[in-house]
């Protein structure tokens, strides 16, 4: 793990493909020591999320380099390693867990990250109608402890069509339905981080699930 933290701070330091052509053999070794750690949480995963059990690691990993064509960033590669560990795959609508390393910003993160907009009333809707059993998800103490936010790029407002009385409305002005626990670096470099990350992806499961009912039945 201190061999990928090293690189991807190096790697931020010199974002250019020279030092990137230079440094091949260390991105090689970190890369593969990510898969590595990608296979093994896909088999910690599996144990409470069957789906993903014969998920080949790389199908979860994203390309370090970036797409620079309609950017005003032209900094040729990703400065953090990610793998979405999802059974339906990295593009679907179908939510998933994600693990982030980057160095000052690492994180755990699970849910679904896009809608088309008629999928993304009938996760609201799905709320509306299901409230006591989602609140009971996301409130739950340990839950709320690691996840206190619900969702991304949430409206001012509630959305057009859903009742002005509603008693959650933070249910339902989320654009994405995400959560998220931002770690420090020391996380990931202590000795048995892996089960920690388990644990809280984990957690995560019954909301995932709960999005997921809906979700599944427009894929």
């Amino acid at each position: 793990m201190q061999e990928i933290f090293d690189f991807l701070k190096d790697l931020a330091a010199h974002n250019d493909r020279e030092w990137f052509q230079e440094n091949r053999s260390r991105y090689e070794a970190a890369a593969a020591e990510f898969e590595r750690i990608t296979a093994d949480m896909i088999g910690r995963i599996a144990k409470f999320e069957p789906g993903v059990s014969n998920m080949p690691a790389k199908n979860a990993l994203f390309r370090i380099y970036r797409d620079t064509r309609f950017s005003t960033d032209k900094r040729p590669y990703k400065e953090w390693m990610g793998a979405y560990i999802n059974p339906r795959g990295r593009k679907s609508m179908h939510g998933g867990y994600y693990l982030h390393l980057q160095p000052g910003g690492c994180m755990v993160a699970g849910g679904c990250w896009w809608f088309e907009p008629k999928v993304l009333r009938e996760v609201r809707e799905s709320i509306v109608l299901r409230l006591p059993e989602f609140e009971s998800i996301v409130e739950q103490p340990d839950f709320k402890k690691h996840f206190p936010q619900i969702g991304e790029y949430p409206l001012k407002t509630l959305p057009k069509g859903f009742p002005k009385d509603f008693p959650r409305p933070e249910y339902l002005r989320p654009r994405t339905y995400v959560v998220w626990e931002n770690l420090p670096d020391r996380f990931f470099l202590q000795k048995g981080w892996e089960a920690k990350a388990t644990k809280r992806f984990q957690l995560m499961q019954p909301f995932i699930n709960f999005v997921n009912d809906t979700v599944d039945d427009y894929i």
